[in-house]
């Protein structure tokens, strides 16, 4: 049987959306030490990635083109979230931001990939969610990812 590239990419096309029919599976992470609880798509990010600073876990997708970071890190200088961010060096070329007094929430473009990151800010502690994936996917994250963001929260 002989494969024209048309062929090839309206069966890649199909399987996508096939994988994106299916129903995705929340489930709550929590880091008890912290009191930092997240809903996360545990039907997407299967896969343990290791640690970060502080507490938490990193998953990434099956596949690796995707990962998400829950993290709770102290916050010694008891820093605002505007000053927090500042001190992060964040790229100039940021797409969305909005920082208030007890929250930030930043996100943009670095590569193929589209990077999201929210932190809630609670006594001396910042807990973080931090979100990676692809850039041609971005609108089929977008509800995923604001529930991840409006899902953090912290005792």
């Amino acid at each position: 049987m002989k494969w024209t590239w048309g062929a090839v990419a309206l069966i890649v096309a199909a399987s996508t959306l096939a994988a994106s029919a299916q129903p995705v599976r929340w489930s709550k992470f929590n880091i008890p030490v912290s009191g930092t609880s997240v809903d996360y798509p545990s039907s997407i990010f299967t896969e343990a990635a290791g640690r970060p600073d502080g507490y938490g876990q990193r998953f990434q997708t099956a596949d690796g083109r995707a990962d998400l970071t829950i993290q709770a890190a102290p916050n010694a200088q008891n820093d605002s979230p505007a000053a927090f961010l500042a001190k992060k060096h964040p790229p100039p070329r940021i797409q969305y931001k909005r920082v208030t007094q007890r929250f930030f929430a930043v996100s943009s473009y670095k590569g193929d990939k589209v990077w999201y990151n929210r932190c809630n800010f609670s006594g001396r502690l910042v807990h973080c969610v931090l979100i990676n994936y692809p850039a041609e996917e971005e609108r089929d994250w977008d509800e995923i990812v604001t529930r991840i963001s409006l899902s953090l929260s912290s005792k």
